[in-house]
């Protein structure tokens, strides 16, 4: 299970890699003054980081297979999760407002439309999905349930 666990983080991690660099190329970190990006910036690097570290906690495990290791891996992910949620609920209202301002914007209003407007669906629904095994793998893990 812990080798299940840490593929799906891989993967969960690659989605929000591409997110993240999606939402920095479209100028998510310049808007940050302006206010057009509805995710703050200390959000967004905080998730990445917590995350990155976590994994690496995690590789950590795999390799030494402590359990406290498993433990700390799973505490890094519940505040993981919880800026996920925040920035699933700030992200919504954004994605659900694209139909009626893509069509109002224009050409050349890249700078007034959310960076992570261009999220794309599929990516967001497929990372959290898999947020969700990787946790309560970890956690399942975690409490020796499965093997190790």
């Amino acid at each position: 299970m812990d080798i299940a666990a840490l593929i799906t983080w891989v993967i969960t991690a690659l989605g929000g890699f591409y997110m993240l660099g999606t939402w920095i190329q479209r100028g998510g970190i310049r808007q940050q003054q302006t206010g057009t990006s509805r995710l703050p910036a200390p959000v967004v690097f905080g998730h990445f980081a917590l995350a990155a570290i976590g994994l690496v906690v995690w590789i950590s495990y795999v390799v030494a297979d402590r359990s406290a290791l498993a433990w700390t891996a799973f505490g890094l992910l519940l505040p993981v999760a919880l800026l996920g949620f925040v920035m699933l609920a700030r992200w919504i209202p954004v994605h659900r407002d694209r139909t009626t301002a893509g069509a109002a914007a224009g050409p050349g209003a890249e700078g007034t439309v959310p960076a992570e407007r261009h999220f794309p669906v599929p990516v967001v629904l497929a990372h959290g999905l898999l947020a969700v095994a990787t946790l309560v793998l970890v956690l399942l893990t975690a409490l020796g349930i499965g093997g190790s």
